[in-house]
C-alpha cells in the first residue's frame, strides 16, 4: 500500500525511544540473554495496597460508566486541595481536568495553544514527546538547551534572548527528564520575570515533583501573577508507582480547562471512573510508600554515580531529582549511540543514548536507577568489562 494514503503532519511525529529499546530487550530475553533494564522512566515499586483496594471498592461500588469528561468531582477535589497545600496557592476543582495519564495533557495543551508558525520553547536535552508534540501541530520547535556546567537547570538569560514575537508556550520540567535537575527559586523567578509582561503561557511538568532528594520544590504557579500563566501538569505514575493506571491531571486557567475537556471528549471520552476514586485516594490517604520510595531511590542514585564515576572515560553529576542519572561518555570517544548499542547487545545492559532526549544530548546516556540495587552493582559491572573492552586507544 502506497504512503501517500498517510497525512503529511505524521512524518512530524517522533516517539519515545525508551519504548523501542525495551521491546529490543525484550527480544534479546527471549532469545535467552539476560538483559538488566535501566531505560524505562518507572518505578520498580508496587502500588500501595491501600490504592488497589479503594479501586476494587470503586468496581463494586459501580464505578464502571462514563464519567464527565472534566474528571469525577472527587478527584477533582482532591487534586485541587493538595495542590492548595503544596503549591501554597488556591486552585478550585473547576480549575483542573483528569486525563488517562499525564501525556494527555501535553498534547492537548499545545493542540489548544499553539497554531502553525507559533514559537514554542523546550529544554533540551528533554522529553521527547515536547518536540514530538510541537512538530506535529505544525509548530516551530526551539530547544532551549541544558548544560552540565549549570547543573543542567534553565539559564534564564538564554530563555530571554530564545523569546520573540512568535513566541506562545515554554515548556518547562522540574525535577527534570532526564538529567533530574531541579529548579531553583532564582531560576523561577527570573522565568517569571520573563514572562509575566507577555503574552506567553508556561507548561511546567511537575509529574516528579516528590522525588526530590536536596533543596525544596518550586513551582512557578506559586509566584504572585504566575497561576494564570501556568498549565501545571502532574500525575500519579511516578509518585505512587501506578504507570500503568494511566491517570494525570492539569490545573490551569477556566478556559482552557474547558478547552482541553472539549478535547478529551473528542478523543477519549473521559477517564475510568474507579481509577479516578483510587486516585483520590492515593492523595487522600497516607504517604508513607512516598517516604519509603524516595528514600530508596536516593540510595540507588547516590550508589549508581559513585559506580559510573569509577567507569572509564565517564564522569556523571549527582541528579536532585526523579530516578534517572545523565553521565558523559565525552571521555571514551565513542558517541552515546555506540556506548547504547553496545552496552545492549554486548553488555546486555539496556540504557538510552543521550540523543533520544534530544540533540543536545549527545555526549551523554541515560540511566533509570528504578531497579534494585543488586541489578544496578551488575550493570555497572557488565558496564565497566564492556568498556575496558571496546576501549579506543
Amino acid at each position: 500500500m502506497s504512503d501517500s494514503i498517510f497525512a503529511a503532519s505524521l512524518s512530524r511525529l517522533g516517539t519515545e525511544t525508551a519504548f523501542d529499546v525495551l521491546a529490543k530487550a525484550r527480544a534479546l530475553e527471549a532469545r535467552g540473554k539476560n538483559i538488566i533494564l535501566l531505560e524505562i522512566g518507572e518505578p520498580d515499586f508496587d502500588t500501595p495496597a491501600f490504592i488497589k483496594e479503594a479501586a476494587i471498592k470503586a468496581l463494586w461500588d459501580g464505578y464502571t460508566h462514563y464519567g464527565p469528561a472534566q474528571g469525577l468531582p472527587v478527584l477533582r477535589e482532591a487534586a485541587a486541595a493538595y495542590l492548595t497545600r503544596s503549591r501554597k496557592v488556591q486552585f478550585e476543582p473547576d480549575e483542573l481536568v483528569i486525563t488517562p495519564g499525564a501525556k494527555p495533557i501535553l498534547f492537548f495543551s499545545i493542540m489548544a495553544l499553539v497554531d502553525p508558525g507559533d514559537e514554542v520553547i523546550y529544554p533540551n536535552p528533554g522529553f521527547p514527546i515536547y518536540e514530538s508534540m510541537i512538530s506535529y501541530v505544525g509548530g516551530i520547535p526551539v530547544p532551549l538547551q541544558l548544560r552540565e556546567e549549570n547543573q543542567f537547570r534553565v539559564d534564564v538569560a538564554e530563555l530571554r534572548c530564545k523569546v520573540t514575537g512568535r513566541t506562545k508556550l515554554i515548556i518547562l520540567n522540574s525535577p527534570q527528564n532526564p538529567t533530574g535537575s531541579v529548579l531553583t527559586k532564582a531560576d523561577v523567578e527570573g522565568i517569571a520575570d520573563v514572562v509575566q509582561d507577555r503574552d506567553i503561557m508556561v507548561l511546567s511538568d511537575e509529574v516528579y515533583c516528590q522525588i526530590l532528594y536536596e533543596g525544596k520544590f518550586e513551582s512557578l504557579a506559586s509566584l504572585p501573577g504566575m497561576k494564570e500563566k501556568v498549565i501545571l501538569l502532574d500525575g500519579f505514575s511516578k509518585t505512587y508507582a501506578m504507570t500503568g493506571w494511566r491517570l494525570g491531571y492539569a490545573a490551569a486557567r477556566k478556559d482552557l480547562i474547558a478547552i482541553i475537556s472539549k478535547l478529551t471528549t473528542n478523543s477519549v471520552s473521559c477517564t475510568a471512573s474507579f481509577i479516578q476514586v483510587a486516585g483520590a485516594a492515593a492523595l487522600n490517604g497516607p504517604q508513607d510508600s512516598v517516604g519509603v520510595m524516595v528514600s530508596e531511590f536516593e540510595r540507588r542514585r547516590n550508589l549508581i554515580v559513585d559506580g559510573l564515576n569509577s567507569l572509564p572515560g565517564v564522569t556523571c553529576s549527582r541528579p536532585a531529582g526523579a530516578f534517572y542519572v545523565f553521565p558523559s561518555i565525552v571521555g571514551t570517544g565513542m558517541s552515546s549511540q555506540e556506548i547504547a548499542d553496545l552496552m545492549l547487545y554486548e553488555g546486555n545492559v539496556a540504557l538510552l543514548s543521550g540523543t533520544c532526549f534530544g540533540a543536545h544530548g549527545e555526549g551523554y546516556l541515560r540511566l533509570s536507577y528504578a531497579n534494585s540495587q543488586e541489578n544496578i552493582r551488575e550493570a555497572l559491572a557488565r558496564m565497566r568489562t564492556t568498556l575496558e573492552k571496546n576501549a579506543k586507544r
